[in-house]
Order: C-alpha cells, then sequence, then structure tokens
C-alpha cells in the first residue's frame, strides 16, 4: 500500500509536470499548486500529544454557523510515509462540504508498528472532539474518513472500540465511517510492509477490521476503484458484506477505471470530475451525521 507521493508521478494536473524538481515531492507540488475549495485554514499544528508527529490541521466551512459534523480524516502510505500538508485539499474540500475536518499526522514506522499508530489516531479523535466547540463543530456527530492505510485506521477505530474508550472517546459519537481503497482483510500478510508493521502481533486475525463487526457498527461508505492493484477491491468487499451480515447500512461504491492514487485524488478540485466520490461520499456521511 505505497504512499500517494510515490506514485503520484503516473499522472499529473496538466502544466504540474513542468514545476515539479527533485527536491519537492509531486504530491507536495500538487497540494502546494492546486486549486482548492473555499475553506479555512484556522488551526495548524496543533499538537494532541508530545511526539512531532502528532499533530493536526483544522479546516472549517466558510460562513459556518456552528454545530457542524465533525471529520477526522487519516491518509494512507502504508504506514510509513506521509504528513499532513500534503493532504490540505482534502480538509479543504471536507469543509467546503460543511464538515469543521481535522487532517491528522500519526507516528509511522520503523519509529513504531502496530497498533501504536492506532493509538495515536484515536488521540487525534479525542483532541477534535475537546476542542470542536472552538471550531464551530459537534463533537457529539463524528465521522471518520481515511484512504488506504488511513482507511485502515478510520475503520479500525470505527469498528474496534477500545482504541476510543481507551483515549476517553465515546465510540458511540462516530456516526459514520468512509473508507476509500481500504486494506480490511488483507490475511495472510503480503509483502514486506504488512510483515514489518503487523509481523509481530501475536493474533494476527485480531489486526483485520473485519474482526469487529457487530450489530452497532456505524454505517459505512465504503469506496474502490476497479484498476486499483495495490489494494485489491477485495477488501472493500469484504468488509462490506460482513456489516451487511450484521444489519449495518453500506454504501459500496466501485468506481470504473479508477485507480489507487486516482481514488483519493477524485476528492480534489482538479481531478474531480473522474469520479463523484466526494458528492456521493458526503451525501452519506451528512445523511448519518445529521
Amino acid at each position: 500500500m505505497p504512499s500517494v507521493a510515490k506514485v503520484t508521478k503516473r499522472f499529473t494536473v496538466t502544466g504540474l509536470a513542468a514545476v515539479l524538481t527533485a527536491a519537492c515531492s509531486p504530491l507536495t507540488m500538487f497540494a502546494t499548486l492546486s486549486p482548492k475549495d473555499p475553506a479555512a485554514l484556522v488551526a495548524r499544528g496543533e499538537a494532541y500529544g508530545p511526539n512531532p508527529r502528532q499533530r493536526l490541521d483544522v479546516y472549517t466551512p466558510r460562513g459556518g454557523t456552528g454545530h457542524a459534523p465533525l471529520a477526522v480524516f487519516f491518509y494512507g502510505g502504508a504506514w510509513d510515509s506521509g504528513r499532513r500538508q500534503d493532504y490540505n485539499w482534502v480538509g479543504r474540500a471536507l469543509a467546503s462540504r460543511g464538515f469543521v475536518t481535522v487532517v491528522a499526522d500519526y507516528r509511522l514506522y520503523p519509529e513504531v508498528k502496530y497498533p501504536a499508530f492506532l493509538e495515536d489516531c484515536a488521540l487525534a479523535v479525542r483532541w477534535a472532539s475537546d476542542h470542536a466547540a472552538r471550531f464551530g463543530g459537534d463533537p457529539q456527530r463524528i465521522v471518520l474518513v481515511g484512504h488506504s492505510a488511513g482507511a485502515y485506521n478510520a475503520a479500525m477505530l470505527a469498528l474496534d472500540g477500545r482504541y476510543l474508550k481507551a483515549a476517553g472517546v465515546d465510540p458511540h459519537r462516530v456516526k459514520a465511517l468512509a473508507g476509500l481503497s481500504g486494506p480490511y482483510d488483507f490475511l495472510p500478510l503480503e509483502g514486506d510492509i504488512t510483515h514489518r508493521v503487523f509481523g509481530d502481533t501475536p493474533d494476527l486475525p485480531a489486526t483485520q477490521p473485519t474482526a469487529y463487526v457487530t450489530a452497532t457498527s456505524p454505517p459505512a461508505f465504503l469506496a474502490t476503484g476497479d484498476a486499483d492493484d495495490m489494494v485489491w477491491p477485495k477488501n472493500t468487499v469484504a468488509l462490506a458484506r460482513s456489516l451487511r451480515a450484521a444489519g449495518v447500512e453500506v454504501e459500496e461504491r466501485h468506481y470504473p477505471g479508477v485507480d489507487h492514487v486516482r481514488m483519493v485524488l477524485a476528492l480534489s478540485r482538479p481531478l474531480r470530475g473522474r469520479a463523484p466520490v466526494l458528492d456521493e461520499m458526503t451525501e452519506f456521511l451528512r445523511r448519518h451525521a445529521g
């Protein structure tokens, strides 16, 4: 599950390739130069813990009236790469649709392995909940959103309530989950990164989001692209099937011609026309967040 930064080189927004430099990743340049949705960056680099990786940014809708649903977004990167600044366009996109939005960093391999990054993500949700009112957000209406490894993180927090409880958050505050191209059912482990991150875990089945589905799991928007050859669409199918079997509402989307990276880039303003991910995802989240 490589990071967007590692594979964005395959395609660029028109005119972007001419300004890419060796000193700046394609994703960083995309985040810097691409047109963005109207929203406000109201907090930058807020600490939710003592580690330098335990930082987050907050975006709000322009002209918000308060009590907006609270979205926390976790980016992908195979649990060994990524930074929140390169996803400012996601924060602005979600905020432009009415969500007070937190984009959080978390510790990565080799500094940590499973489950430490999940504990970080839960602490980020705790910070977002504690400070939501300061930014016009409602801490009782949380939605968790993620792409790739970040979708795994979001799913684990939404489905296995122990992480949020340990961080001091009532899991019932999570009203919906949105996972884009996430790995939810990936045993046996394949590839170096999953072996390094999860291989020391005594109970490997316990690392899988599908293991924690119950009738009280939050509704889920699960999307993948049929051209994704990095995180197989069968992961989305498996989690959606488990949730439906438990009686949980699921909206499962398979976008034709969309690969792993284009899934998250479809949230961006310049590439949104390739698939209606943002419209369909935010409509589902608003409906369940109230």
